[in-house]
């Protein structure tokens, strides 16, 4: 809805909205924001978001760069010539694997934010 539609509906006494549209214009008059005023304009937890977010990629690409390596060393001349990509793949994916790769990881990221707030 346009403004012109608003400030229309705000003079029109027929309207049964028109106090709470009157209400929304005098409030972005007064702001400068579009949004109801009822509704916070930055998340309250957006800091905290952040940092859920921040951790969470960053644990992800630890274990990807784990699993990356792993797979690359079942192609070494080490582990046989002729093996496919799938018979590589679950050898690579197993528990045992996922649990250390989440556990490096979450040590690995540790690391990483007590050095980044160290330096």
């Amino acid at each position: 809805m346009r403004r012109a539609d608003l400030i229309q509906k705000e003079k029109d006494p027929r309207s049964p909205t028109g106090q709470a549209i009157s209400m929304w214009i005098a409030d972005e008059a007064l702001t400068g924001s579009c949004y109801d005023p009822i509704m916070p304009q930055y998340g309250e937890n957006r800091d905290s978001q952040r940092a859920i977010w921040r951790a969470l990629i960053e644990i992800a690409f630890i274990v990807f760069l784990f699993y990356s390596n792993l797979l690359m060393g079942e192609f070494t001349v080490a582990n046989g010539r002729g093996k496919s990509f799938a018979a590589a793949l679950s050898d690579i994916f197993t528990t045992t694997n996922f649990f250390i790769a989440i556990t490096s990881a979450l040590i690995g990221y540790l690391v990483f934010e007590f050095l980044r707030k160290k330096l």
